[in-house]
C-alpha cells in the first residue's frame, strides 16, 4: 500500500478510537450491570496514565531532540499556559471540555510524527499507531463522561462530535508527511507545546477524579496507562 494511504489509515483508524471509547460510555445497561464507582475512576485513571507515557516516552523526547534547552522550556511551558488559559474559559462559559481538549493535544501532535515516521522510513510508525489507538480508547470515554454530565450534548450529538474529530489524524498525519517531516523543528516545537498542555490537564483534571475515598485500586489504572506506553515504546527501541 502506498505510504499516503497508510498514513490517512493508521491515523484514521487511532482517531475512531475516540468515538469507539464514547460508545462504550454511552451503554446505559453496561453501566447498571456491573460499571461500578471503583472501574470508573480506574478507566480515568488509565486515560491519565497513557497521556502521562505519551509525554514521557514519545513527545517530550522527540521534542527535545531538535531544540536548545531554552527553547525547549519555552514550548512546554507555553503549551502549559494555553491550557490553563483553555481550562479558564471553558469554566467561565461553564462548557466541560478539558478532557476533550487534552486529548486532541495528544492525538493531533503524534498524528503529525506519525505522518513524519512514515515519511522518513522509521519502523516504529505502525507501533507508534497501535499506541495513539490505544491511548484515544480510555480518552474518548473520559471526554465523554466529562461532556455528558453538564447535560448539554446529547449522547448522540457527542459521538457525531468525536467521530468528525476523528478527520483531524488524516490531516495531521498528511502534513506531517508531506511537510513537516522537512522541518523537526517546527515537529518539535508542536510536541513540547502539546507535552505541556497535557501535563497542565493530567494535574488539574484528570488526577483528582481518579482518587476514590477508601478505595485504593483507581489509581493503579494510571500505572497501567504508563505501562502501556511504556510496552509500545520499548517494543519501538528493539
Amino acid at each position: 500500500m502506498d505510504s499516503v494511504w497508510l498514513v490517512m489509515t493508521f491515523t484514521l483508524l487511532a482517531g475512531l478510537a475516540m468515538p469507539a471509547g464514547a460508545l462504550i460510555a454511552r451503554i446505559e445497561h453496561f453501566q447498571s450491570q456491573w460499571f461500578e464507582e471503583e472501574l470508573r475512576h480506574l478507566i480515568i485513571a488509565f486515560g491519565g496514565g497513557a497521556l502521562l507515557s505519551a509525554v514521557a516516552l514519545v513527545l517530550v523526547p522527540e521534542g527535545i531532540a531538535n531544540l536548545s534547552l531554552f527553547t525547549s522550556l519555552l514550548f512546554f511551558i507555553s503549551g502549559s499556559v494555553c491550557f490553563m488559559g483553555i481550562d479558564i474559559l471553558l469554566v467561565k462559559i461553564n462548557t466541560p471540555g478539558s478532557q476533550l481538549a487534552a486529548m486532541l493535544a495528544d492525538f493531533i501532535p503524534e498524528s503529525v510524527a506519525l505522518g513524519a515516521a512514515f515519511a522518513t522510513g522509521k519502523s516504529n510508525a505502525v507501533l507508534l499507531a497501535v499506541l495513539i489507538g490505544l491511548q484515544n480508547l480510555p480518552e474518548g470515554f473520559n471526554a465523554y463522561r466529562e461532556m455528558r454530565s453538564g447535560n448539554k450534548f446529547s449522547a448522540n450529538r457527542l459521538l457525531i462530535i468525536f467521530s468528525a474529530l476523528a478527520l483531524f489524524g488524516p490531516a495531521a498525519g498528511l502534513s506531517g508527511y508531506f511537510w513537516l517531516a522537512n522541518y523537526p523543528d517546527i515537529v518539535s516545537a508542536i510536541m513540547l507545546f502539546a507535552s505541556g498542555g497535557i501535563l497542565y490537564s493530567i494535574f488539574q483534571d484528570i488526577a483528582p477524579q481518579a482518587k476514590l475515598d477508601k478505595h485504593w485500586f483507581p489509581p493503579m489504572g494510571g500505572i497501567f496507562g504508563f505501562a502501556l506506553g511504556l510496552i509500545g515504546f520499548m517494543l519501538t527501541q528493539h
